[in-house]
């Protein structure tokens, strides 16, 4: 078993389009009206327009959703030029990540983390 498709909400689709297009560096696919796509690998981050298809009141991810890159540093400054808010710097946390925290126009949590540092849960000191 594996995950293929992330979904998160977006309130306006043109902003987020422009949003993750940058901070990602993927160009989006809009093969469905009402979702961008964007190919993340083995994983598709889809960004769905909330006043198309609304699943109840609009609310951002609670969580993180995570992006591994091997550019950390230039993730960092697209981010930075976005103005997105509540922008860490890149920093490598206790558990061995090199990485930063951002949010999208609507409130979305996201993480970028170094490949080289990706903690996986296995082996861990207080394991």
């Amino acid at each position: 078993m594996r995950v293929f498709r992330i979904a998160i909400p977006a309130s306006e689709i043109g902003r987020s389009r422009e949003f993750y297009e940058t901070l990602l560096g993927v160009d989006a696919d809009d093969t469905v009206p009402s979702r961008l796509y964007f190919h993340c690998g083995d994983v598709i981050v889809a960004v769905i327009d909330w006043a198309v298809e609304p699943l109840g009141t609009f609310q951002s991810t609670p969580e993180n959703l995570y992006f591994a890159t091997d550019d950390l540093d230039a993730a960092h400054r697209r981010a930075s030029t976005l103005g997105t808010t509540k922008l860490s710097p890149i920093e490598t946390r206790p558990w061995g990540e090199r990485s930063f925290y951002c949010v999208d126009p609507d409130g979305n949590r996201l993480c970028f983390v170094d490949e080289a540092t990706l903690f996986q849960g296995r082996g861990a000191d207080w394991s």
